[in-house]
């Protein structure tokens, strides 16, 4: 920069930053391309979703309020605020808009039939009705599913791989969300060939935590939780009363084994928010919903919090160790 320093530099830029808006505006396109994120939690449950969703689109080219604009808002738990959310996406017509969890997906779809939808950690978008055939999407809307019920069964047997004496085992599960009815029946189904007392509790919000955990805890031997958005946004309460009263516990992703869950064996879902941003690139270049087909999950994590187990008391064997893809120590 020769003939002037860097510090008279910054000073011309800040002199003349005033006038930049209106020579900016003339130059940029009327408007970005907008992806409305409907995020069900909260940016400290699912940030890191986020950012590696926003980390692909950069990677194939999309750059933050320069080349695309993120709307994102979240929704705390809470299905009327994400009501509110995708109606004010609609009414701001939005090129294409984000969620997970099959009760937001649905609430998305309720909103639109003409904006583009992508979501992604749906646990049954075909059982659930959000798509006609994970090969034909149809409609407005596609995404990664979680596959969570296919994974049921192999929850339930490595839980009791690590729980041996497991006799009654409680789910936890959100009443509001029938997506995630089916879980229940196959683990229903799963305990019957081997004698073991399945007993429901059933949450719709946050208030209802604590009381259903007590009261589950003196009657289980385990607790089997529902993964889906409102119990991973109030995942750290269930892990500290669970583990309060005793409880080992078994979910479906890392993040609610790293607050003191015992363990977890599901999708990686870093890796899902990342092929959701490449749909999302798909959709902004014209490629039409429609014809994307719904993708599984390609790699699975098997996690487990040692510290949880030596505070349960529980003696984890090492070939089980050996299958674990991560430990929490």
């Amino acid at each position: 920069m020769s003939g002037m320093g860097r510090r008279d530099f910054v000073a011309l830029l800040g002199g003349t930053a005033a006038t930049w808006p209106l020579a900016a505006r003339a130059q940029q396109p009327e408007k970005l391309p907008t992806i409305g994120f409907l995020g069900p939690g909260n940016a400290t449950t699912a940030g890191a979703w986020v950012v590696a969703f926003a980390q692909r689109l950069r990677e194939l080219g999309w750059i933050e309020d320069r080349t695309i604009k993120i709307d994102l808002r979240w929704a705390e738990g809470r299905p009327d605020r994400s009501a509110e959310i995708a109606t004010e996406f609609v009414r701001l017509k939005v090129d294409v808009i984000v969620t997970y969890g099959s009760e937001y997906i649905q609430i998305a779809k309720d909103a639109t039939s003409a904006i583009p939808i992508v979501f992604a950690l749906a646990g049954d978008p075909v059982g659930s009705g959000l798509v006609a055939s994970l090969a034909h999407p149809g409609g407005n809307i596609t995404g990664t599913s979680s596959q969570n019920a296919d994974l049921t069964g192999k929850r339930f047997e490595l839980l009791r791989e690590a729980v041996p004496n497991l006799r009654r085992l409680g789910i936890l599960f959100n009443g509001n969300n029938p997506a995630y009815r089916l879980e229940v029946d196959i683990v229903r189904a799963a305990a019957i060939p081997l004698r073991l007392e399945v007993l429901e509790a059933e949450i719709r919000s946050g208030d209802d935590i604590a009381s259903t955990v007590a009261e589950i805890a003196t009657k289980s031997d385990a607790l089997f939780v529902v993964g889906e958005p409102l119990t991973f946004t109030y995942r750290t309460r269930i892990s500290t009363l669970a583990l309060a009263a005793r409880l080992p516990t078994t979910f479906s992703t890392r993040g609610y084994v790293e607050v003191g869950g015992l363990m977890s064996y599901g999708p990686n879902f870093p890796a899902l928010f990342q092929r959701t941003a490449e749909y999302v690139n798909k959709i902004l270049r014209g490629a039409k919903p429609s014809d994307l087909p719904v993708e599984q999950p390609t790699r699975y994590d098997l996690v487990i919090n040692l510290t949880t187990a030596k505070a349960l008391g529980l003696t984890v064997s090492e070939s089980f160790l050996l299958r674990a893809d991560e430990v929490i120590e």
